[in-house]
């Protein structure tokens, strides 16, 4: 074998037919069965392939693989595991010089087919599946860097070497202790084809650059869906933790998007099939962090919103065919709410990954969803209509009740635009409980921001706040821009929410969160004065009954405000303001415990059905707390002034969204004052009982109100271009007439002393004086 090698490096010319007669020699043994000068053969090539690196070796190289490919042919396991060595060797050899003709899909298609091995023997199965994954991540290594070699990225190629990987990644006997720890360099002596499977995918999947990962994972879902791997869940996410550690980090969008893609070529498949799905796309998401979503945003929302809607309807019809109606599967309906669950989880993984600016995008995007009775083309009729929109509902808010648990701003202007703000709110006064539910814990988890939620859980009267341990910070400038922005929005909410008689004990306890919440994050003293208002404001609500509520929520709404008037009253620490509200709790404690949340909020209320008859020593008094408080520097007018809620939709001018809108406010300024209505009727007095009609009877103005702006914009919509024309025409010689009086006005001369000059006809005449010459007053004059 020395004197061979020396010969072979003397004379490089001659290798390529020391390899031919080499080749000729071990096909002729093989084919006799003389394994002992097989053995001999093939260890004389390769120590000559280990020695010799000249560039005449290209065709000695032909010849060595066209024996490696007889030994592979062979039936006999030792022979293919012979092979399989010299391949392996040969792998780990860089060359010189690249080969432009030589090609491995024989070899692909053995190692792959030695990789599936069932042979009898469990040892020499192993053995074979081994040689197969090392035959495999040979290939691999030999092609996948140079580029004049044949590209193994290529899907004939992938659709062999990654089911293979998978097909011995999936028979580990416990998948879930496997960590997804990084490559490790030191092999084991003995290694199993499991580990070593998963060495190769590793190797494999870090090297693919950009334009491969597709081909790289398209065969991963298909293999998972030929086994049915995705319902038990374990094994597809197992593949994808691997995968999205093994791939480069910039690479992750990328099979983010490969997954909402075959999520969506599965949407009419088995609710359990998609879950497995989503669960992996979870998974995913979290491990790819920041590089989970990628350029396309509000795409990965739109097809996971979209499984969502989708979904909705598979459960209402019955039938994966909404159209037909008919349907060969059975949909079970607990499936498809596990989907539900599962996508509205996802939903928050992925938001959890995004900068704060793009996760306040996501919620005005899932917001706008939301089919709502303002946006009427949202809502479908019929009785099938009212159920899709209500679980249309629900799910999209509690998506995005999910974004918005891990959603941290500390501008509130900035976390709750005045679009995003007026759609939710808006929700917040539908008649499904559940839905004002929602509303309120999305509310409440964007205004607590120092974690204090949780701490207002159960409602009670304590003495002592410190036992709470708050975590108060001052009010930022921001948020006392926003309370002023939007306060009175909020305010009236939490008072119509209060008039509710659907409400249970789990919406009076949000309510008191939102309460407490609010006077800790965003409050200064103007705005602790409306929340007390407020409360006064709740408490007549229980006290007057014109709603009609029953016993219990009249007891918790006087409970909800001796919870919170006790709280607030230790947080501004007014010692006559905390005197005042301890003796009507300890008033109720004696005479009417069913008024405190200690007898309210529990499994068995204790109520009174006496509550007209209560004594005005249970109660607290606006005039009392605005005397108490004025005394120690707070606005005593304000809150001595009963809290009426706003009527109207707030801030017009700000929700301008289309010429026709700014018209539609033109036209109603004009209306207001044009001569047809001149002659007005005398002014009404005003007493309580206007007031209280005003309140009842909100809900129509309202709806008339919405009403008669619609039809002012549909018609500078829909009108001719003439008619509209003539009628801004008119008005623009009603203002040009308006303007001409104020000129008259403007330029008329002050009084002669010697009184008015009367022409010949009568009339007064007034002389036109030049501008420069008229005297103005100082004021004026700058």
């Amino acid at each position: 074998m020395e004197k061979l090698t020396f010969y072979a490096l003397s004379a490089p010319e001659k290798l390529d037919r020391i390899g031919a007669y080499l080749s000729e020699r071990l096909i002729r043994d093989v084919s006799r069965h003389r394994y002992g000068y097989v053995c001999i053969a093939m260890e004389a090539l390769d120590q000559l392939l280990m020695a010799c690196h000249c560039q005449s070796i290209n065709l000695f190289v032909e010849s060595f693989l066209k024996m490696v490919a007889k030994l592979l042919e062979s039936e006999k396991p030792n022979l293919q595991i012979l092979g399989t060595n010299s391949f392996v060797k040969f792998a780990n050899i860089e060359e010189d010089t690249p080969s432009y003709h030589r090609s491995y899909d024989f070899f692909v298609s053995r190692f792959s087919e030695m990789c599936h091995s069932s042979h009898d023997d469990l040892d020499i199965r192993t053995k074979i599946r081994m040689s197969g994954i090392k035959g495999l991540q040979g290939v691999v290594r030999k092609t996948v860097n140079d580029e004049l070699q044949a590209n193994i990225w290529d899907p004939q190629h992938m659709d062999k070497i990654v089911p293979s990987l998978l097909f011995n990644l999936q028979h580990v006997e416990d998948s879930e202790s496997r960590s997804p720890s990084p490559l490790q360099a030191a092999e084991k002596e003995k290694e199993s084809p499991t580990e070593l499977a998963e060495r190769c995918l590793r190797e494999l999947l870090g090297r693919a650059a950009y334009g491969n990962i597709k081909n790289a994972i398209k065969p991963v879902l298909i293999h998972l869906d030929n086994h049915s791997l995705w319902e038990p869940k374990i094994f597809a996410t197992c593949c994808f933790r691997i995968i999205m550690y093994s791939i480069q980090p910039q690479h992750s969008h990328l099979v983010i998007q490969q997954l909402l893609g075959h999520l969506d070529a599965n949407s009419k498949s088995a609710a359990t099939v998609r879950a497995g799905i989503v669960e992996v796309l979870s998974e995913a998401a979290v491990i790819a962090a920041s590089g989970s979503v990628g350029p396309t945003v509000l795409e990965v929302f739109n097809t996971l919103l979209r499984q969502l809607r989708l979904s909705i309807d598979y459960a209402l019809t019955g039938s994966y065919d909404c159209a037909a109606g008919v349907s060969t599967k059975i949909i079970k309906e607990h499936e498809e709410r596990m989907f539900q669950e599962a996508v509205i989880k996802t939903i928050g993984s992925f938001a959890s990954t995004l900068p704060t600016y793009q996760q306040s995008e996501v919620m005005v995007f899932i917001m706008n969803k939301v089919p709502l009775p303002s946006s009427q083309p949202s809502l479908e009729t019929g009785k099938a209509g009212e159920n899709r929109n209500r679980l249309t509902q629900i799910m999209l808010l509690k998506s995005l009740l999910q974004v918005s648990v891990g959603f941290q701003c500390s501008n509130m202007l900035t976390a709750l635009p005045s679009v995003f703000l007026d759609r939710l709110l808006s929700a917040a006064l539908m008649e499904d409980a559940e839905i004002r539910l929602f509303v309120l814990e999305i509310l409440i988890s964007f205004i607590d921001r120092h974690g204090n939620r949780q701490k207002f859980s159960t409602i009670s009267t304590i003495s002592d706040i410190s036992v709470l341990k708050l975590k108060v910070d001052k009010c930022s400038r921001q948020d006392t821009v926003f309370m002023k922005k939007h306060g009175q929005q909020l305010y009236r909410h939490i008072y119509l929410i209060c008039k509710e008689e659907s409400n249970v004990q789990a919406h009076y306890e949000a309510l008191y969160s939102m309460l407490m919440l609010i006077s800790i994050e965003l409050a200064n003293e103007e705005v602790v004065v409306d929340l007390i208002r407020l409360v006064l404001a709740v408490q007549e609500i229980a006290q007057i009954n014109e709603d009609n509520l029953t016993a219990y929520n009249r007891c918790a709404l006087f409970a909800l405000g001796a919870a919170y008037l006790n709280l607030i009253s230790q947080l501004i620490t007014v010692p006559t303001f905390c005197q005042h509200i301890h003796e009507v709790i300890e008033t109720r404690q004696k005479d009417a415990p069913y008024l405190l949340p200690e007898d309210v909020f529990v499994e068995t209320p204790k109520l009174s059905k006496s509550l007209d008859h209560l004594g005005p020593e249970v109660f607290f008094w606006q005039s009392k707390i605005s005397e108490v408080l004025g005394g120690s520097g707070y606005n005593s007018d304000r809150l001595s002034t009963p809290y009426i809620p706003q009527l109207t939709d707030e801030d017009r001018l700000s929700k301008r969204k289309s010429i026709g809108e700014t018209i539609s406010l033109q036209v109603e300024v004009e209306s207001r004052n044009s001569p047809e209505r001149e002659q007005r009727a005398p002014a009404e007095e005003i007493t309580y009982e206007t007031l209280k009609k005003a309140i009842v009877d909100s809900v129509a103005v309202e709806e008339q109100e919405r009403e008669r702006r619609r039809q002012v914009v549909e018609k500078f919509q829909k009108a001719p271009f003439e008619e509209i024309a003539a009628h801004c025409g008119a008005r623009a010689t009603l203002l040009q007439s308006k303007l001409n009086q104020i000129f008259e006005i403007t330029i008329r001369p002050p009084p002669s002393p010697s009184g008015t000059i009367t022409a010949a006809y009568g009339q007064p005449q007034n002389h036109s004086i030049p501008v420069y010459e008229m005297k103005f007053p100082d004021l004026c004059v700058y």
